[in-house]
């Protein structure tokens, strides 16, 4: 199963799991990334590498995630694909002491 980024990514846009995955499946707008389900290869490395804990195996994920599937799946498609790190949001830092990482 793959992994899934959820709303702690919004205003962040950290991309220290993109670094981390050995595959080409993080695509992301200005604000946000998603996860392509059929690109990930369900590794689990971008889990760690992510400040503000977005990312969740769809297998153990909370179930009030469960809706992300569907939008990183529907997302994908719409997206460049980020193939490496990249600056994140102005207010990413701020955002991630207001999420209490």
């Amino acid at each position: 199963m793959p992994h899934i980024v959820t709303d702690n990514c919004d205003g962040c846009r950290f991309t220290d799991c993109v670094s981390n995955c050995p595959v080409a499946c993080f695509h992301g707008n200005d604000e946000r990334l998603f996860i392509d389900p059929d690109v990930c290869i369900d590794c689990g490395a971008c889990i760690p590498a992510c400040p503000v804990k977005a990312i969740y195996d769809v297998v153990v994920m909370p179930k009030e995630f469960t809706r992300w599937i569907a939008i990183n799946a529907e997302m994908v498609t719409q997206l460049p694909v980020i193939s490496g790190k990249q600056v994140p949001k102005p207010a990413a830092e701020a955002q991630k002491l207001r999420l209490g990482f």
